[in-house]
């Protein structure tokens, strides 16, 4: 295959998946002048990308030929699997002489796994998982964490400085994706823990915005204080970071975890909060949504539904 350049033979860069993460980003690195082909299964998503200067390709295969760095930001590792056509005869012929740079959530095996693949097949894997949600995806300060070979590595780690604020290397393939999981529990525990603490203070009738300024006056604030206390507080579910997806995170924590021996009494309880946010019909909304698990528990007053 032939990588195209861009103006003055500037090499060419794909990005594909473009969903509620992968779209700012992508987003970020157009208007940052990197030469960029896209491409996403809704296709209505590549437009924004389109006027920012991209050219949007017809499949996936597409972005792979014309770029020799593409970064994948897809829902999960069912889906990865079927764009790359991993398994298949097509896959090889997508990645080989490519660095795939993994930027979503995954298991450190499938990480592992899918950068064997990868490298047997030709190419090169960089994993990226990306701390952050919606709003600082947009802002270009996600923080990135790093795994693969040291020389893939290097070569991508400058391209990640549009949608990042900060890059850091945490060890071969797994290891990035471990500490996302490791910071995914301090997240989703943290969330959980915050949207109790707004039920009981609003159901004690405390006002919501002298709860919010006092919070954010103190030790505890944060840029999850600051983001989602307002939202709470007026039930604005706006998407940043879906519950389904928070949801199934915490369950790759707790595999890993299981596989580790680990113990993780409050990510178990953080979990089943969220599963029960999703069966209340809101998957697809931001995980903050969890909050109407915890209303649910206090009006019915019966134990949680499962399963």
């Amino acid at each position: 295959m032939t990588q195209a350049t861009g103006g003055a033979g500037a090499p060419v860069y794909g990005f594909v998946g473009l969903g509620v993460m992968g779209q700012p980003m992508a987003l970020n690195l157009a208007r940052a002048g990197t030469p960029l082909v896209v491409w996403n299964r809704t296709p209505e998503r590549a437009e924004p990308l389109r006027a920012a200067g991209a050219r949007v390709a017809a499949s996936a295969a597409e972005v792979f030929a014309r770029a020799r760095v593409v970064f994948v930001m897809l829902v999960d590792e069912t889906v990865t699997d079927a764009v790359l056509g991993r398994g298949g005869p097509e896959f090889a012929k997508l990645v080989a002489g490519r660095i795939v740079v993994s930027t979503g959530s995954a298991a450190p095996g499938y990480a592992r796994g899918l950068a064997a693949d990868i490298e047997a097949a030709g190419g090169r894997f960089v994993e990226a998982p990306v701390s952050g949600s919606r709003k600082p995806a947009e802002a270009g300060e996600l923080v990135a964490m790093l795994g693969g070979a040291p020389d893939a590595v290097t070569e991508v780690r400058p391209l990640l400085g549009p949608m990042c604020r900060e890059t850091v290397y945490c060890g071969p393939a797994g290891s990035g994706v471990l500490m996302k999981l490791a910071v995914n529990l301090y997240l989703d525990t943290t969330l959980a823990a915050l949207a109790e603490a707004v039920h009981f203070a609003q159901r004690q009738g405390l006002d919501l915005e002298t709860f919010r300024a006092v919070v954010d006056s103190g030790q505890l604030a944060s840029g999850i204080t600051r983001v989602k206390v307002p939202m709470l507080a007026a039930h604005d579910f706006t998407v940043q970071a879906a519950t389904a997806d928070a949801y199934a995170n915490t369950r790759l924590i707790a595999d890993a975890a299981r596989a580790a021996g680990i113990a993780t009494p409050m990510l178990d309880l953080s979990s089943d909060l969220y599963g029960e946010s999703v069966r209340l019909g809101n998957a697809r909304l931001d995980m903050s949504s969890v909050l109407t698990a915890l209303e649910a528990r206090t009006d019915t007053g019966a134990p949680p539904v499962t399963g």
